[in-house]
């Protein structure tokens, strides 16, 4: 049976142990700990880098983010974007660098969301008009449940420029909420060509609107 009253108290080292030792963890703390700071300078500086050639586009904008458009947030400094997986027209699956070649505004949509559904048209025309192999309006439906229902209701209001692309799993959505960019639907996001974000609106606008137009043509040098 043991005594708890003669219990093994364990050796308290000296003071000057305690600072030695102290001193003997902090300088490989120190040590690891600036090198994971040179790492994140590093690859921060390198995702600059790839979108610096963004940046002119978004000194454009910023003066344009006004009127039916003036709830746009024109980056200072454009910025690489979450990796973003969905579907195609033929339920082919993309990332979003499958259109690094285009000025891209994604747009995220549901059926059950009213302001979606309401700014549709406006984007289908802004398609229409100024859709390309330089720029494509990019609605992408996030419906979770009656599948056909987007597709049918884009044809039952006579939506056709648009091309169908969708992520019915929830986790594009899941990955542009925990990145801070979706808080609501409708959200809109511009990428210049090289993918690097230049823009987003988080809520609905008139997409077919003379500020809306003069902001794509600025967006895509038109």
């Amino acid at each position: 049976m043991t005594d708890t009253n003669n219990a093994i108290t364990p050796h308290r080292p000296s003071a000057g142990w305690s600072l030695r030792r102290t001193a003997l963890f902090a300088a490989p703390l120190a040590a690891l700990a600036f090198l994971a700071f040179t790492l994140v300078s590093r690859n921060t500086e390198a995702v600059a880098a790839e979108c610096v050639a963004a940046q002119p586009l978004a000194e454009t904008l910023a003066p344009l983010a006004r009127g039916e458009l003036a709830a746009v947030s024109v980056h200072r400094a454009p910025r690489i974007p979450p990796e973003l997986a969905f579907t195609g027209p033929q339920g082919e699956p993309l990332t979003l660098a499958d259109f690094g070649d285009r000025t891209v505004l994604l747009n995220l949509w549901a059926t059950w969301c009213a302001p979606c559904r309401e700014e549709m048209p406006a984007l289908d025309r802004l398609q229409a008009d100024l859709g390309g192999e330089d720029f494509e309006v990019m609605a992408i439906n996030v419906d979770t449940r009656n599948l056909d229902r987007p597709r049918e209701w884009l044809e039952e209001h006579g939506i056709d420029a648009l091309a169908y692309y969708a992520e019915n799993g929830g986790a594009l959505l899941q990955v542009l909420q925990r990145s801070g960019h979706v808080v609501g639907l409708p959200t809109t996001i511009l990428f210049a060509p090289n993918n690097c974000e230049v823009a987003i609106l988080k809520g609905p606008a008139e997409w077919a609107s003379e500020d809306a137009f003069a902001f794509i043509r600025a967006a895509i040098g038109r």
